[in-house]
């Protein structure tokens, strides 16, 4: 069997196959309630073959949402509408994990498609966003700098919602550190100007990251894995680089974090030059210094690419975000390029498993 195809154990979990669905924001969502879209998205996948479905960044409290139509999980009624996909995703064989986030200073912005962008005023749905600085992404508006004991209540937010995700029936928590939201804000020096505990040094400025991830690794089940995602570098002269990000990522690995999900980017407009899998050889050195397991993602998008990836050690898994909107069922047209068996096994053994498709020819 291929290496994309085999099963992969982190923790007492073990995930079907190495193809997984990136987190990709639906901005679908009405008072954070995931709805038939989020069932149809992340459920479509599921039945593709993808091993593990990973959820829109999904906020632990209301002013974390990037958009006013973010997904969140910190209510009963949102709890109640997430375990309905769970129960449907493990109904196709898949796992299924939420992706626990707080925008910071991008937060409460519109949705990237309508016809205004920057940030939403309060007197049209909006509010007043938080930072480690008052510093503003460009564009948006200017964030107040949050109080000590505002940061300080921020990993018990992170960890109530990793009880509620459990609640829910989730596989997998993932902390979102990247993409320039709040504590990847904390963690680059180009966002977090503060001069007390939790900024200054690298140390001080990845305090919040790893009191989060404590925090949701106390909250979370032994048996259960703790997934975080990094931006490996900022692409921006002063900013986060790869050995500093792979520091951080050890660090998080001696807190409980199980597997690192790398990505790049995202803190401030940068010039970055992008091909396919431009972001692997960051996944590689991260998983090189930290000596954990990680993911890659950017621009996968062949069977035989991401087969490659896993051979070579550059990472343990691969996520896929664009390709996957091209192609829900991906990894069963994988299944069929790599030479591997479609439809033969049970639910639970995972990709192919689907018996309405055991019969479809992927060629």
């Amino acid at each position: 069997m291929s290496l994309l195809l085999e099963p992969v154990t982190l923790r007492g979990l073990t995930l079907p196959n190495r193809a997984w669905l990136s987190p990709m924001c639906e901005y679908s969502a009405q008072d954070g309630v995931p709805d038939d879209w989020h069932l149809v998205h992340l459920g479509s996948r599921a039945a593709g073959g993808f091993g593990l479905v990973l959820t829109e960044a999904t906020a632990v409290v209301p002013e974390g949402r990037i958009s006013p139509q973010d997904t969140g999980i910190w209510n009963d009624e949102q709890t109640a509408a997430w375990q309905r996909i769970v129960d449907f995703v493990h109904a196709r064989g898949a796992r299924i994990g939420i992706q626990l986030a707080h925008a910071g200073r991008k937060a409460s912005t519109y949705r990237p498609w309508a016809p205004e962008q920057g940030s939403v005023p309060v007197a049209d749905g909006g509010w007043p966003t938080v930072g480690p600085s008052a510093t503003p992404y460009p564009g948006y508006a200017v964030p107040a700098e949050m109080t000590p004991d505002q940061v300080a209540d921020l990993p018990e937010h992170f960890a109530a919602a990793a009880r509620r995700a459990r609640e829910a029936g989730f596989d997998v928590v993932e902390v979102h550190a990247a993409h320039g939201y709040l504590l990847h804000q904390f963690l680059s020096p180009l966002a977090n100007t503060r001069t007390d505990g939790y900024g200054g040094s690298a140390q001080a400025r990845s305090r919040l990251a790893e009191e989060t991830v404590r925090a949701v690794r106390a909250a979370w089940p032994d048996e259960l894995p703790v997934l975080v995602r990094l931006s490996a570098t900022d692409w921006l002269d002063g900013g986060l680089q790869v050995d500093d990000v792979a520091a951080v990522a050890g660090r998080l690995g001696e807190l409980g974090a199980d597997l690192i999900d790398v990505s790049t980017g995202g803190l401030a407009p940068a010039s970055i030059t992008v091909g396919p899998g431009y972001q692997v050889p960051h996944a590689r050195r991260v998983r090189e210094v930290s000596g954990l397991p990680v993911s890659a993602v950017g621009l996968i998008s062949e069977p035989h690419q991401a087969e490659q990836i896993l051979v070579e050690g550059s990472a343990d898994a691969v996520m896929l975000g664009r390709e996957a909107l091209r192609d829900p069922y991906w990894p069963l047209r994988a299944a069929h390029v790599l030479g591997d068996a479609i439809g033969t096994a049970p639910v639970e053994a995972g990709v192919g498993a689907q018996p309405q498709y055991s019969r479809a020819r992927w060629r």
